[in-house]
């Protein structure tokens, strides 16, 4: 794995926040592992760890958000990257409103949209969430650069470890 590690120590992705609500459950996370994966129709991925609260919330949920958050968001990003829902609503502490479906949709979020759940794959100790937009939206405000790995990099990750 050493030799991977050439190559992925390279990569610095955009951060997003993704939230799930099912069974009177929900949950948000920030998420590394997302990416366009179609073009036609356009589909997005995220990939959630199978340790993560909002990934056992996700599992029966038909739809999620996912969140973009400028570098000026960064306590977002600490509130859902280095806390666990296994231990607190971190929802409970952000603006939000609901979006399609009963999604969870942060007001505060630079740009955001709401994608049906089309297909669950696995991939190692992440899952794959491929999603149908079908309602989307974003900030007057929203322009800046994007928040990425490097710029949260110092945040642990607030899920029990697996």
């Amino acid at each position: 794995m050493a030799d991977m590690d050439a190559f992925t120590r390279r990569l610095d992705p955009d951060l997003c926040v993704v939230t799930a609500t099912a069974g009177g459950e929900r949950g948000g996370c920030l998420v590394g592992f997302a990416s366009q994966c179609s073009l036609d129709p356009v589909r997005f991925v995220v990939w959630l760890s199978e340790v993560n609260h909002t990934y056992r919330v996700a599992r029966s949920a038909e739809v999620l958000a996912v969140h973009l958050l400028t570098r000026e968001q960064r306590e977002l990003a600490e509130l859902f990257g280095g806390h666990t829902g296994d231990r607190e609503d971190k929802l409970a502490r952000v603006r939000l409103r609901e979006g399609h479906g009963g999604a969870v949709v942060l007001q505060d979020a630079a740009a955001w949209f709401v994608g049906r759940v089309v297909l669950r794959a696995g991939g190692g100790d992440h899952v794959g969430f491929v999603l149908d937009p079908v309602e989307w939206g974003g900030r007057e405000s929203g322009e800046g650069p994007l928040l990425r790995l490097a710029g949260a990099a110092d945040i642990a990750p607030g899920h029990p470890a697996g």
